[in-house]
């Protein structure tokens, strides 16, 4: 039959995983990095997807396509509980997740932190300690991730985190204008290794590029069982 479906642009597609959270009935997929519609028949033509995108790589096209298969959506919903996330993260009863008891240490180790807030949305576009400063803009899961997060990414610099899977909104435009009006000397981007990390980086590079200034900067990618890839 014909009908109205959605297209995705996989050139325009960074693979944040938003536009697979969006689709409830499952439609969409993070397949290498990138949203692919796998199932034809779960996408309901609504769109709630596009919204969600952004790099508005997603649009409406009307072409030959199965009908939208409603029992088949709900038999997945039920099947797919607990399983995996649509950025590709373990679910709540998934194995993959490893399960320790952590001792205290001797001594609690002593904060990094040199300014507050660090929110990307609360932080203010100009504020005196961002003079000369070295940038850190991490996605917040890292610090839970990486054991030793103060030490080797907070110490001497200014930090900001965010999440772009479930912040709404474009972090682009409030990077842009921290790092236009102010003298920041290098930027770290600090990312999980799962796709919807992409979007916290790709925010970031957009930014370097929209202020026009050279500045050195470096991306850092963390996985999943705390370590630094290479």
């Amino acid at each position: 039959m014909i009908r109205k479906i959605i297209k995705i642009d996989e050139e325009k597609c960074i693979g944040c995983g938003l536009c697979a959270d969006a689709c409830h009935e499952g439609a969409i997929e993070m397949v290498d990095g990138k949203a692919k519609l796998t199932r034809e028949d779960y996408c309901d033509g609504l769109g709630d997807c596009l919204p969600a995108c952004p790099t508005n790589a997603i649009t409406f096209e009307e072409r030959e396509a199965p009908a939208y298969d409603e029992a088949a959506v709900a038999a997945a919903k039920q099947k797919k509980a607990g399983g995996t996330l649509p950025c590709g993260c373990p679910g709540t009863n998934a194995k993959a997740i490893r399960r320790e008891i952590v001792q205290p240490t001797a001594a609690p180790v002593s904060s990094q932190l040199m300014q507050w807030p660090v929110q990307i949305k609360l932080v203010p576009v100009s504020a005196p300690y961002f003079d000369d400063a070295n940038l850190l803009v991490a996605a917040d899961c890292t610090a839970f991730a990486y054991g030793d997060f103060h030490n080797a990414f907070i110490r001497n610099h200014i930090t900001l985190i965010g999440c772009p899977k479930l912040d709404e909104g474009d972090y682009a435009e409030k990077l842009t204008a921290i790092i236009a009006n102010n003298r920041i000397k290098s930027v770290t981007i600090v990312r999980m290794e799962v796709p919807c990390c992409g979007g916290i980086e790709h925010a970031v590079k957009r930014a370097l590029q929209a202020s026009g200034k050279f500045i050195p900067w470096r991306v850092v990618t963390i996985s999943t069982d705390g370590r630094i890839l290479e």
